[in-house]
């Protein structure tokens, strides 16, 4: 979720870009291309998402999902992880990925040059088409999730961010974490990562972005290349995720842990992507905790009272309903006074909303800062890849200063009205007491 929140706040935070030339096209098998072309560095980004994120995983078998997305890269088609890794190596060529609870993907990023790009793009292909899930690699990469899962249970962060989850989806999927529980890790063979591949990993759920030094020709035959051999899939790779069901009452949540300091989540259910309210919550939400020293939290808790060094508020936007959050660390005496005024600032806020002047300052401010944003191709290619996956218009980042500027303080107050129900706040405090 802290991933969807740095992309997404990246994602709409300026203005707009009409120098921004997008190229989209659907291939005869489903799969969504994007692509911009770009001549002004040797190099080619790619990146192949899927609707095969935590959500998709049966529930019985947590980590399925990010153990397929970690094994794609390290077994496929007659190569070994180390012969693939040196072949990308010798060509100059990185590889990475991403996973959330929607999406699973892969990125590589490779010189342009025929040569190289081939030798590149061919590995990416097998891996995508041809991976073998080897038992020795699942068997220890399991042991390392394992490991981590333990691990994590020692850090009051995790336990915040794992309980505050919990508390706000329930039995939802998105209530399930990445990387599975240490039970679930344990059960999980070659044969599951296989069915779940064959079944999420298809070419009419596939969303293929490309940007960088070659033609329209070019990524023509690319996308065919990454997609040709894919799997049929079944229905699971339509992106059927369940509503996520509202709160219907207020719960506290206070887990014991000998800290100095409180870990202090507070927030619930919020918005899917496609909310029409989406851009006068973000922008209202600029006000409440998202603008820094320019926010109500920070000036609330920090500057008048010195109750934390930093606090916060965010809307991470998913394709069901991603989720509100409030956060902040404190000294364990001062816990509940800090949660109150969190409370209080909110409460306060979605009943009066925002003044004219807070209002031009979050506007100049998430327009101004667009620049910053786009200054790599790297950024350019997540853009597109978020574009495609959440069937966002083409023209989103040209018309989003439009959309920015038209948003007025009594829409901020509507949607937050709609969407913020203090009365039903998911609160949770890991290291404070009553």
């Amino acid at each position: 979720m802290r991933y969807w929140m740095l992309l997404l706040t990246l994602f709409v935070s300026g203005g707009a870009n009409a120098a921004l030339p997008i190229q989209h096209w659907v291939l005869a098998n489903g799969a969504k291309v994007y692509f911009v072309e770009s001549h002004d560095l040797p190099m080619l980004d790619v990146s192949v998402d899927f609707p095969a994120g935590t959500a998709a995983e049966p529930a019985s078998q947590g980590g399925v999902a990010n153990l397929t997305r970690s094994l794609l890269g390290l077994g496929a088609g007659g190569l070994d992880e180390n012969q693939i890794a040196r072949a990308l190596g010798d060509v100059g060529a990185v590889l990475g990925g991403r996973f959330d609870a929607d999406r699973a993907g892969v990125t590589l990023r490779t010189l342009s040059s025929p040569a190289e790009r081939g030798v590149a793009l061919a590995l990416l292909a097998r891996m995508l088409q041809q991976p073998t899930f080897p038992d020795a690699v699942l068997a220890r990469e399991k042991s390392r999730v394992i490991a981590a899962l333990k691990q994590a249970e020692l850090q009051p962060e995790n336990l915040a961010v794992r309980a505050f989850q919990q508390a706000v989806y329930g039995s939802h999927p998105y209530g399930r974490r990445d990387s599975g529980e240490v039970a679930s890790v344990a059960r999980l063979t070659s044969t599951d990562l296989r069915a779940f591949y064959r079944n999420h990993y298809a070419a009419q759920g596939a969303v293929i972005a490309l940007i960088g030094d070659i033609s329209r020709a070019d990524a023509e035959r690319i996308a065919q290349q990454l997609t040709a051999a894919l799997p049929a899939g079944s229905q699971a790779a339509e992106k059927t995720i369940p509503p996520v069901p509202a709160l219907v009452q207020a719960v506290t949540r206070i887990i014991p842990f000998p800290a100095k300091q409180s870990q202090v989540l507070i927030g619930q259910p919020g918005v899917t992507r496609a909310d029409p309210d989406y851009f006068a919550l973000y922008v209202g939400n600029y006000v409440l905790g998202g603008g820094g020293f320019d926010s109500r939290l920070i000036n609330e808790i920090r500057q008048k009272r010195g109750l934390a060094y930093s606090a916060y508020s965010y809307f991470a936007p998913m394709q069901s309903g991603g989720v509100f959050q409030m956060g902040l660390q404190t000294r364990v005496d001062q816990t509940q006074q800090a949660v109150q005024v969190v409370r209080d600032t909110l409460t306060t806020f979605v009943e009066n909303g925002v003044s004219e002047a807070e209002l031009s300052q979050a506007k100049n401010n998430l327009i101004g800062g667009f620049p910053l944003r786009i200054d790599s191709n790297k950024k350019i290619l997540e853009y597109l890849a978020v574009i495609g996956f959440y069937d966002l218009p083409l023209n989103y980042l040209e018309t989003f200063q439009a959309r920015v500027e038209a948003v007025t303080a009594a829409q901020i107050q509507a949607a937050f009205k709609r969407h913020v129900h203090p009365d039903r706040l998911v609160t949770v405090i890991v290291g404070g007491g009553q």
